[in-house]
């Protein structure tokens, strides 16, 4: 008993208050983050990825397209780059990130 006891009072050090001291309380506390860290770490590829379609979005807006036609000519022309490296170049390389753009529309063009 005491052995679990101190095992969550170890999880709940650096909570407020009571949440770290008392059994009861640094129970509660530690059970609701482990559930929010268990649910958090699916919802970060979530925000990770819509954040990363934003930006691919606007950079691709910039060259007059739209989001969805630049995904499906990069897959026509078989050009497997992920939205994190999309996102990546329309930040730091947008001289090549605007090339790719100009190959996805030719590819439209020619299609």
């Amino acid at each position: 008993m005491r052995r679990r006891r101190e095992r969550v009072l170890k999880l709940a050090k650096g909570f407020r208050g009571p949440r770290s001291k008392l059994a009861r309380l640094s129970q509660e506390s530690v059970d609701r983050a482990l559930k929010y860290s268990y649910r958090d770490r699916r919802t970060r590829k979530r925000d990770f990825r819509r954040l990363w379609i934003t930006r691919i979005s606007a950079a691709v807006r910039d060259n007059d397209m739209s989001y969805s036609k630049f995904i499906n000519a990069l897959k026509q022309a078989n050009i497997s780059l992920d939205r994190k490296i999309l996102s990546d170049m329309a930040i730091h390389d947008p001289d090549s990130f605007a090339r790719l753009i100009k190959t996805a529309k030719d590819h439209i063009a020619s299609a």
